[in-house]
């Protein structure tokens, strides 16, 4: 797979050694030119310094005898060349172009220096009580002071290149160490879209990226949640709707079979069982795709009259009784009516096509919530068994699965209190009100 765009690891590197060149050269460029500056005026100190010892070495005479007699060394000091002038820049003795503008200069009685035939050449005048009649002039080969300056040059641009290939080196460190748990987070995020949920990306010690990761993860396991359910809900949805639907086209084929029979009360009950499998399907749809609504008060008197209404009839043809039992002055609780209601749904049909004898359903006080019981007299669960595995093959199984995702989805618990006969309790938290 191609991707558009500079990659990661090169981006980083190309900024850091471009910011580290840009710094060393707006660092070395002035230090460079400041060496330059230095070395000239070292030099010409170290000139003038040569040129004022040896004027006042010179007799007064030097400049009549031509420096006749006169001994001065030919070279001071390493490469530098002596010589005596006039005043008019002609060369009296020593060494020295033969006319020098720079020694004319000094004819002012002050010192001056310049750069004359490659030479770096001082001119200082001769003290006299007649005025300025000699001129001293000490040279040194400028190119002595180039090689200096280009010395220092190479030094301080190796130095340059020495700081930018250990920028570069930390560029890449820090670029690999950028560009790793990205790419961790590619790979992870590519599984991801492949169907794998259970993906962990390993930790960088980067924080912005961990944070990547670990919400990387909580959707995986988010989108692994919602495709479970969404991958259960058709079963769970053929058990729930399964007692209800059979029921319906009972009653319409029972109506049908009688001759002259009024179809007015079959096809009313039809409906009204309709409408019934509408919410619950509603219902169950909304659940299983966890739209979460408002938190509000559950109603459990006006939700304990639903249940009278919907399961009393039912159990009634059967011969058996429903008795719902509420106590007073009950804690508050908070959840949705859909989902308690779903269970309490499954519960009923599960006494109903499992139980015998009567249902009692109890309403109690246990403390900070309530607890929801559904009993019947019927033979119960097998003690080495678990009603809620879900499992097609299992009698109950699916109905109780989906009830106690629906009771944990809420902060609630669905238990079996009792196996023999069986009682059911849900629990659920109560609120502050």
């Amino acid at each position: 797979m191609t991707a558009q765009g500079v990659p990661l690891r090169r981006r980083v590197l190309v900024v850091i050694v471009s910011v580290t060149a840009l710094a060393v050269a707006l660092f070395l460029v002035p230090l460079a030119i400041a060496v330059n500056i230095l070395y000239h005026d070292q030099t010409v100190a170290a000139l003038q310094r040569d040129a004022a010892w040896v004027a006042t070495a010179v007799p007064d005479e030097a400049a009549r005898d031509a420096g006749a007699g006169l001994k001065l060394p030919a070279r001071l000091s390493g490469e530098l060349a002596v010589g005596g002038y006039a005043v008019d820049g002609t060369r009296l003795f020593g060494e020295g172009p033969a006319r020098s503008p720079l020694a004319a200069s000094s004819r002012d009685g002050h010192v001056h220096d310049m750069v004359e035939n490659g030479f770096l050449a001082v001119s200082a005048p001769v003290p006299s009580d007649e005025g300025t009649a000699l001129v001293i002039r000490v040279a040194t080969p400028n190119e002595q002071i180039d090689n200096r300056i280009h010395q220092a040059w190479l030094l301080m641009g190796g130095l340059a290149l020495l700081v930018i290939a250990l920028a570069a080196g930390a560029a890449v460190r820090q670029s690999t160490r950028l560009a790793a748990p990205l790419e961790r987070l590619t790979t992870a995020a590519q599984a991801l879209g492949g169907g794998d949920f259970s993906i962990r990306a390993a930790r960088s010690g980067l924080r912005e990226a961990d944070q990547a990761a670990q919400a990387l993860e909580a959707t995986a396991r988010r989108l692994g949640d919602v495709l479970a359910r969404e991958r259960a809900f058709s079963a769970d949805v053929s058990h729930q709707l399964r007692t209800g639907l059979t029921g319906l086209l009972l009653g319409l084929e029972s109506a049908l079979s009688r001759p002259g029979a009024d179809l007015a009360p079959a096809v009313q009950a039809a409906l009204a069982r309709g409408e019934r499998l509408q919410e619950v399907l509603d219902d169950l749809v909304r659940l299983s795709r966890d739209s979460r609504a408002p938190a509000e008060p559950l109603d459990v008197d006006g939700l304990m009259e639903e249940v009278r209404q919907e399961w009393h009839g039912q159990l009634a043809r059967q011969g058996r009784r429903l008795t719902i039992t509420v106590e007073p002055a009950l804690p508050p609780v908070t959840a949705q009516p859909a989902a308690v209601r779903q269970v309490l749904h499954v519960l009923l049909d599960n006494a109903l096509r499992h139980g015998r004898g009567e249902v009692a359903v109890t309403v109690s006080d246990v403390g900070p919530g309530i607890a929801v019981e559904v009993s019947d007299h019927g033979p119960g669960v097998a003690p080495d068994s678990d009603p809620f595995i879900r499992s097609s093959g299992h009698s109950h199984g699916i109905g109780l699965a989906l009830a106690r995702s629906l009771a944990e989805a809420e902060g609630g618990r669905l238990v079996l209190s009792r196996a023999r006969p069986p009682l059911f309790s849900l629990l659920l938290p109560g609120h502050d009100t």
